[in-house]
């Protein structure tokens, strides 16, 4: 069974940093596109950063270009999401997800982080609070 658990949450201060992580089980992060998502109160699902499986490119959606950092460790078959300079409006409740599919064989990295359905196995989330 393919199963994803999201930790490193918590109450941040403007300016601070924190280090998300998401580990698989019953599957390998590696091998699919894998991205990082984030839902705040009465808005929808965006897509953060997302990692292509095909050859690795990146894409950071412009609000957090330059602060947040995505990177694998595939020996542990855990993804990561460094993030930095945070601000209040990065409050949310932060998901990792998989494209077990493989949705992303036609479509770039950018194309598969615009669509958050695209990607069919989801954590539950960890809550990322950014206030004094």
């Amino acid at each position: 069974q393919f199963r994803i658990v999201e930790s490193g949450g918590g109450l941040v201060q403007p300016g601070g940093s924190l280090r998300l992580s998401c580990a698989a089980s019953g599957f390998s992060l590696d091998s699919y596109t894998v991205g990082w998502f984030r839902q705040a109160p009465g808005k929808e699902r965006e897509g953060v950063s997302c990692l292509h499986s095909s050859d690795g490119t990146t894409y950071y959606g412009d609000s957090v270009t330059g602060r947040f950092t995505i990177s694998r460790d595939n020996a542990k078959s855990t993804l990561y999401l460094d993030i930095n300079s945070l601000k209040p409006e990065d409050t949310a409740v932060y998901y990792c997800a998989a494209d077990v599919s493989r949705r992303s064989r036609f479509r770039s990295v950018r194309g598969m982080c615009d669509i958050p359905n695209l990607f069919d196995v989801w954590g539950q989330g960890t809550q990322v609070t950014v206030s004094s």
